[in-house]
């Protein structure tokens, strides 16, 4: 029997021989009085797809302008492989923008867009088209290249822009919210292509969102922003599992937010203290914590056990009333008051079809869950 090779995890940025691609150091960028970008130190990785996420206003779309060269520093510097690109205008920049709108000439094929910037370039003229038919074949486009934008859909007029985008071979490429003009069906599909195309290029994306299911999905890493700061920058596993802040705890995906008091308890174990007349919770956390400190207990709806009955041996267990279901098809949120009034959100995978389940409004219900299931926040 053959033995099976080991795949190689791609983690260049727990490399110390690796150097980053892009490095901001200390970047500042103020408009006036207001200052979009506050000292931003951030290392990005040679065939990384990254991703800047956050809410709008909170700077992700003015770094990504700065790396592109339509934006200057007010103070620091932006290197791309270790050359300060400050004073290098955008077009001489191995940089390319592919925008929301997709800015493709409507008067041109899709073969005559993905051709343009190159016929611009110093490409010799013999070696462009089969650079083209390169793109078409990446893409799956060959058989619309002798269309126009309007006769063909929204997904493939993405994949023509991101086809033009690659095709002067830039060591960088960056996507302004490149699905946001997508249906969610047709983006969740195109996030995919993205990947496989990232990945056969080896190019470096850089990815502006709000939206973080996409961070998530397509992110080899993201680095979460807020008022023009870096909040947390980790892999998609992390920033969910191990929020490093209550803003991106709650930032990210849904969460049940709960403050109270932490005491010492056996181990590296803490018994939280909330609620009156409610038992404290247990939580296992590395932090040291004096006695009493106020924390934030966060724990996913995904990570509570739901039951109609008293569960035996489980480390947390408090009862509630069913306020509210939320059916989602493949899973249900159900929404639990407690005596205390706090509600705490539960999910569970509806394998059974609804006639056979057994919770429903107005039950009486526990909720339980395990001393690892949640992470105590400090800040």
């Amino acid at each position: 029997m053959a033995q099976q090779q080991k795949k190689t995890v791609f983690e260049p940025w727990e490399d110390p021989s690796e150097k980053p691609i892009i490095r901001f150091k200390n970047v500042t960028k103020r408009f006036g009085d207001f200052t979009a970008i506050d000292n931003l130190t951030l290392d990005i990785y040679r065939r990384e797809f990254f991703a800047l996420l956050g809410p709008s206003g909170c700077g992700k779309t003015t770094l990504m302008r700065m790396l592109a060269g339509f934006e200057t520093p007010t103070s620091g510097s932006i290197l791309l492989d270790d050359k300060d690109i400050a004073a290098v205008p955008p077009n001489k920049r191995e940089v390319n923008m592919m925008f929301q709108s997709y800015a493709l000439f409507p008067h041109l094929t899709v073969y005559d867009n993905i051709a343009f910037g190159l016929r611009r370039s110093s490409m010799p003229k013999a070696d462009i088209p089969g650079r083209v038919e390169q793109m078409l074949r990446l893409t799956q486009l060959t058989q619309f290249a002798k269309r126009k934008p309007h006769q063909i859909s929204g997904g493939q007029r993405q994949r023509v822009a991101l086809a033009r985008s690659l095709a002067k071979a830039p060591k960088l490429l960056l996507l302004d919210e490149p699905l946001g003009a997508l249906d969610k069906k047709l983006r969740n599909e195109t996030q995919f292509e993205l990947m496989d195309i990232q990945e056969k290029t080896g190019t470096t994306f850089v990815i502006v969102t709000h939206d973080q299911e996409e961070a998530m999905t397509v992110a080899s890493r993201v680095a979460v922003m807020d008022q023009g700061r870096i909040v947390q920058v980790a892999t998609p596993d992390r920033i969910y599992e191990t929020p490093n802040s209550v803003y991106v705890a709650d930032f990210i995906g849904d969460v049940n937010l709960i403050t109270g008091k932490a005491y010492p308890g056996t181990g590296e174990q803490v018994e939280i203290h909330w609620g009156e007349a409610q038992a404290p919770i247990r939580a296992n956390t590395s932090k040291s914590l004096a006695a009493g400190a106020e924390v934030k207990f966060a724990i996913r709806p995904e990570k509570i056990g739901i039951a109609s009955e008293p569960p035996q041996d489980a480390a947390n267990v408090v009862q509630g009333k069913v306020l509210d279901i939320a059916y989602l098809g493949n899973i249900s949120t159900y929404h639990v008051e407690l005596p205390s009034g706090d509600v705490l959100k539960a999910q569970a995978t509806n394998s059974r079809r609804i006639s056979r389940r057994n919770i429903t409004w107005d039950d009486t219900v526990w909720l339980f869950w395990t001393d690892t299931a949640g992470i105590v926040l400090t800040e």
